[in-house]
């Protein structure tokens, strides 16, 4: 409620104009601070809390439940109804609530109508949001999983008490995470939609979600973490890569998973070839990687990781070391003539202090490149 009421404040300061939100059955929902022109009908709705059937039946006769725009609705001076603009707030196609204002008094112009519009989807995910949460208030639902998330076993006891997630079911965390966007209002939203969509398919599995700064995180329990995946990817506006942590038995675990997934999103995203979905188990030689720091990389490859203009000899050694130190599948995976690749190899023996024939000395290097891609220090050429 406490987002719904903050949207609705701020479209009424910006348009200097009083308006009242309803969800689909026309029960008030929340309403700014009232001011110039006012019918009965409008008093009568706050008090209340719902208008009354003749003036519902009245505004359905005018199209508001058909219509997918902002609509001007007539005045009805023998109801004490004055002229209204209605926006039909929708989410996936789907009424939920109506946001309404007083056309008189002076007239809502085309640009003012068309500001408040630009606020519906962000009305709609609200509201979307709050139908959701079953037997918790959308602010408690999002302290809830807040607090899950870092651990606290009494968020746990009050979404199942609340009958948010059923108790006793175990319980897997995804995190999404777009690609190559930065975090603002906008990708903020496009997570929240695209996270409520698929809540609402996965209804009977429980799911709960979270919009953290740069990523998105869902809870789901009994159901395939692979097909949520493809659900996400599939709902999503934006590109994403989805990381999946390993299933907890109970929901007090739900810390555990959402680590893992949040690193095996953050491996796909840095990984060629992982993505666009990670799951933790299957991480392999990454899954040990993540827990390491980076400051204690070879030393030799810490002062070619200092100069970008190494980063083609990096290049260069990991897809060798990939290779398994051949130099046939080098030269043919780079298109590269074997003298060329030769001279690279001996730039980087030199500049690293280190001899490839060693293996030691290999696996030191191989291990730190990867460790170096997983914190962000190597960021090789596409």
């Amino acid at each position: 409620m406490a987002d719904l009421q903050r949207i609705v404040d701020d479209v009424a300061a910006r348009l200097g104009r009083p308006l009242l939100l309803e969800d689909r059955t026309q029960r008030v929902v929340a309403y700014s601070e009232q001011s110039g022109a006012m019918d009965d009908i409008r008093r009568d709705s706050i008090l209340r809390r719902h208008t009354t059937p003749e003036v519902r039946a009245w505004l359905r006769a005018a199209g508001i439940h058909d219509a997918t725009h902002p609509l001007r609705t007539p005045g009805a001076p023998h109801l004490g109804l004055l002229p209204r603009v209605c926006l039909p707030v929708r989410h996936g196609g789907a009424l939920l609530g109506f946001l309404w204002f007083i056309d008189a008094d002076p007239a809502m112009t085309d640009p003012d109508v068309a500001v408040a519009a630009a606020t519906a989807p962000a009305l709609a995910l609200a509201l979307f949001h709050e139908s959701l949460a079953t037997g918790l208030a959308s602010h408690r639902e999002l302290e809830a999983v807040t607090g899950l998330l870092l651990g606290e076993h009494d968020a746990a006891r009050q979404l199942i008490e609340a009958g948010a997630f059923p108790q006793g079911q175990p319980v897997t965390v995804l995190v999404v995470r777009p690609v190559d966007a930065e975090p603002d209002e906008q990708l903020r939203l496009a997570l929240e939609q695209g996270l409520l969509t698929v809540r609402r398919r996965l209804g009977g599995h429980h799911p709960l979600h979270l919009v953290r700064y740069d990523h998105g995180v869902l809870l789901v329990s009994s159901t395939s973490p692979s097909v949520v995946a493809g659900e996400l990817h599939a709902a999503l506006a934006v590109p994403v890569m989805v990381g999946i942590g390993r299933p907890r038995p109970a929901l007090t675990e739900a810390a555990g998973s959402y680590g893992e997934a949040l690193h095996a999103a953050e491996t796909a995203a840095r990984v060629p070839g992982v993505g666009p979905t990670a799951e933790w188990a299957r991480l392999g030689l990454y899954r040990l990687l993540t827990g390491l720091p980076d400051r204690e990389l070879h030393p030799g490859l810490e002062r070619l990781l200092g100069d970008e203009q190494h980063l083609p000899l990096l290049e260069t050694l990991e897809i060798y070391l990939d290779l398994a130190g051949s130099a046939v599948a080098t030269s043919r995976a780079l298109r590269l003539h074997r003298t060329s690749l030769y001279y690279r190899l001996q730039r980087v023996e030199e500049l690293a202090a280190t001899d490839l024939k060693d293996g030691g000395e290999r696996l030191a290097l191989h291990l730190g490149l990867k460790l170096a891609r997983l914190s962000g220090r190597y960021r090789p050429r596409a």
